[in-house]
């Protein structure tokens, strides 16, 4: 299957630099190129691309303006942000970006994110024909769930990688992301969070707690019913698990 692709971006450079990257990708067909939000309106409705590759800082309307436009048409392509600002990284998957890709950046990172459209694009065709226009519903959500997520640390913004998540937890007003080595502040709440992980890997253990549980060491009866999870990092986390959920977690472990 050949994907069909658009650049927008007001640099004549930066998109003969993409479009040239882009030519060791056999599946993907750049059939379009465009310099402002018109232009790319004007091209989305004339064709039904796969991927659009989209630049945020352009004259008049921004690239994430445009984006939110572009996902009210139907059968929208998926969006993969190219920009040089790393500071709107959490307005990009907000607006359910695929991916966002920071300049200057290499083929590798180039593949990650071509791959992520192709999984998309792999689980859209395996939606069932008789789901009609509700299953087209499912992908739209389906498309705000995404591997890396906007994490702060130091002033910077951060892409974090969920499978390098142990847990997530509110401290206060806060929510934070642990990862084995460090700790990061993020913006989501806990349910947006829960909406964006995996349900394959992420169970909301508490009310205050979400746990990949892929990297849970130990299941520990505590008290009342409930019990600790001793996760797989250098502390050996220790992770409440609220009664309500102690029998969901157990049949997703598959323990009786």
């Amino acid at each position: 299957m050949t994907f069909k692709a658009l650049i927008v971006d007001d640099e004549y450079p930066a998109r003969q630099e993409l479009r040239f990257m882009l030519q060791e990708f056999k599946d993907i067909e750049v059939v379009g190129e465009a310099t402002n939000a018109r232009e790319t309106l004007n091209l989305v409705s004339a064709l039904d691309y796969t991927i659009l590759f989209l630049d945020i800082n352009m004259p008049g309307i921004n690239g994430l303006e445009l984006s939110r436009a572009i996902q009210k048409r139907p059968n929208p392509p998926f969006i993969i942000f190219v920009t040089a600002y790393g500071e709107y990284a959490l307005q990009a998957f907000e607006v359910n970006a695929v991916d966002y890709l920071l300049k200057p950046f290499d083929e590798k990172r180039l593949r990650q994110a071509i791959e992520k459209v192709r999984r998309l694009v792999e689980q859209r065709q395996q939606q069932p024909a008789a789901a009609g226009a509700e299953a087209g519903h499912s992908n739209n959500g389906n498309r705000g769930r995404l591997n890396r997520l906007p994490v702060e640390k130091d002033g910077k913004t951060i892409l974090l990688d969920q499978n390098d998540l142990i847990y997530a937890c509110t401290q206060g007003d806060s929510v934070y992301l642990k990862t084995s080595g460090d700790q990061y502040l993020t913006r989501f709440t806990l349910k947006e969070l829960e909406s964006r992980l995996d349900p394959r890997s992420f169970f909301r253990c508490h009310r205050c707690y979400i746990v990949n549980l892929n990297r849970v060491r130990e299941l520990v009866p505590f008290f009342n019913g409930t019990y600790t999870l001793i996760m797989a990092d250098k502390q050996q986390s220790e992770v409440p698990v609220s009664r309500n959920q102690a029998r969901k977690l157990k049949n997703l472990l598959g323990i009786n």
